[in-house]
């Protein structure tokens, strides 16, 4: 049975939130740290919380660690020497085999993210503006108490207009593939696949292959937690449909073209069922927009190219043990939108997400490497995933068709990286537990 009182609540289901904000802790001693996370602790809902307020509540607040973090907490030695090696390294360290080279090389990463003083992330969701500015003036008084306790940086999260559905800044439908835990009492939508152990997202629990094994120790500290990878994307909005109308002629055309890019059109529907033309009927209907699969009714790619982002990031049934590849995302638009036929304005906009796993290495970290960095992903050759991938300029995508494939070459970068940390996600007693190291209260 899941432990819905002490796992924070981010780790098993969405909150209504239109917007937030990120802020970014540094702690300059542990007694700092641990009496600003004493206060803070009491703000944090479990799962078990918000399952019986979210109707209510306006506001919800999320704290992980990075590895710098929990020693900054006083987090002993032989502890800390207990967690996996990717988590102790951080993503800074591990920049080249996560595909963090040229423009999305750590040394350009914004709000100090890169740095080692980067301790600990306050998540602060809210479902209105007067919610979120009430969040952030309390946890700045807050702070401004806490002796060596700062805030390196922050982000303002936004959803993007219309408020109807969630969508990305190129306008694509979001969260419409996402995984479900078995106990959880959600219910997979057709095409999800079966409901995973717990131990796949959930430390404590059995996973796909059995027992758990090889957890942090002490127990109280990770029983119920998990591991986040965030990463701030910025989305080149501009240079996205600069690229569609240089490469396609009709509006019509581009949108063909930015469907076979994502693998959906963005109304959500999949091009496997929708090969031709958009379905918005389709793409809003949850029991239907997520209903297929590859190997049997696109192994070509005539619909779905082999080197979209969908099918990169999510092969289905065409690649092996993928209930152990299987991620849970998080997260927010930040930015505001650029209106159609407006020209890039130079204002930073894009997704602030959250990948939250058991094993940063097996799941997050392999999704980076080999289903978006990977050139010769699926046997094409000389692609990488269009979207999120590290484009250069060197890059090609291909468009399968009969009886002649469609090949853009010089695939320029719509996203770059601007930040990125590896987090752990505490349970709700594990959080008490490092507020009160050494006996204080």
């Amino acid at each position: 049975m899941l432990e819905f009182d002490d796992i924070q609540h981010i780790l098993l289901m969405r909150v209504p939130a239109l917007t937030g904000r990120y802020e970014f802790m540094s702690f300059r001693n542990p007694t700092g740290g641990r009496a600003w996370l004493s206060g803070i602790r009491e703000k944090v809902q479990s799962a078990a919380d918000v399952r019986a307020s979210a109707e209510k509540e306006k506001r919800w607040v999320t704290v992980a660690f990075t590895w710098n973090g929990l020693r900054a907490l006083g987090v002993d030695e032989t502890s800390l020497a207990t967690f996996p090696e990717e988590f102790r390294q951080g993503m800074v360290a591990r920049a080249e085999m996560l595909g963090d080279t040229g423009a999305n090389h750590p040394d350009n990463w914004v709000g100090g993210l890169a740095s080692p003083s980067l301790h600990a992330i306050v998540i602060l969701f809210a479902a209105d503006e007067a919610s979120r500015a009430r969040s952030v003036m309390e946890h700045n008084k807050f702070v401004a108490q806490c002796k060596d306790v700062e805030v390196l940086s922050s982000l303002d999260l936004q959803a993007v207009p219309p408020f109807t559905y969630a969508h990305d800044h190129f306008g694509y439908r979001d969260r419409l593939s996402q995984p479900v835990i078995e106990g959880s009492g959600e219910v997979p939508t057709p095409g999800s696949g079966a409901p995973l152990k717990p131990g796949e997202f959930i430390l404590g629990y059995p996973d796909e292959s059995g027992p758990p094994a090889n957890l942090p120790q002490p127990e109280i500290l990770s029983r119920n937690g998990s591991y986040m990878a965030y990463r701030r994307l910025q989305e080149h909005v501009g240079k996205f449909r600069d690229f569609l109308r240089q490469n396609a002629q009709t509006p019509g055309e581009q949108e063909l073209l930015a469907a076979k890019l994502m693998g959906r059109w963005r109304s959500g529907a999949p091009l496997v069922l929708a090969p031709d033309k958009d379905d918005p009927v389709l793409g809003a209907d949850p029991q239907r927009n997520n209903d297929f699969n590859y190997k049997q009714m696109d192994p070509q790619g005539y619909a779905v190219p082999l080197g979209s982002h969908m099918r990169r990031m999510n092969p289905r049934d065409t690649a092996h043990n993928m209930n152990r590849r299987r991620m849970m995302r998080r997260g927010a638009t930040y930015g505001p939108l650029l209106p159609e036929d407006t020209p890039e304005d130079g204002v930073e906009r894009g997704i602030a997400a959250f990948v939250i796993c058991a094993s940063l290495i097996r799941q997050f970290e392999f999704a980076q490497n080999v289903w978006a960095n990977d050139p010769n992903f699926h046997e094409l050759g000389n692609e990488r995933d269009p979207v999120i991938g590290n484009q250069d300029g060197t890059f090609e995508f291909k468009i399968p068709k009969r009886p002649i494939r469609k090949k853009i070459t010089g695939l320029p970068a719509f996203t770059t990286v601007r930040g990125g940390a590896y987090f752990f996600l505490p349970g709700i007693k594990a959080l008490r537990y490092l507020a009160t190291l050494n006996g204080v209260r």
